[in-house]
């Protein structure tokens, strides 16, 4: 199992942005993608992007297309989410993840993470006021 931790949560306007950031003290044994997740009260955790291990192309759900930028930093072990022009429902408890996608393409994949997943962080929230 890795280690993950989020840090960069917290309150914003309708339009603002926010960085949220995951850092990495230890990888799953085997791993080949990262991402972030939400979940509000009620609902099941959705994907909200995801990149390749080796920081090459990202993930997106279509509902932060072009608004939310995912990057991954190996020599610090972080992985960010640059969150610009939010939205009230963007509020939720964000999630990094780690794990392995094996035989499968990620960009068919990477919202499931029953395929992959195998590490959780302990979540930030982010709230989006109008």
């Amino acid at each position: 199992q890795g280690q993950l931790v989020e840090s960069g949560g917290g309150s914003v306007q309708t339009g603002e942005s926010l960085r949220l950031s995951c850092a990495v003290s230890r990888y799953p044994y085997n791993h080949n993608l990262m991402g972030w997740f939400r979940s509000t009260p009620g609902n099941e955790r959705e994907g909200v992007a995801a990149i390749d291990s080796g920081g090459g192309r990202g993930y997106y759900a279509d509902s932060v297309k072009g608004r939310f930028t995912i990057s991954l930093d190996n020599a610090k072990n972080t992985v960010f989410l640059q969150m610009n022009s939010v939205k009230p429902e963007d509020t939720a408890m964000y999630y990094c993840a780690a794990g392995y996608l094996a035989g499968l393409s990620p960009r068919y994949y990477w919202y499931e993470p029953a395929r992959w997943v195998s590490s959780w962080g302990q979540g930030t929230q982010v709230t989006v006021s109008s």
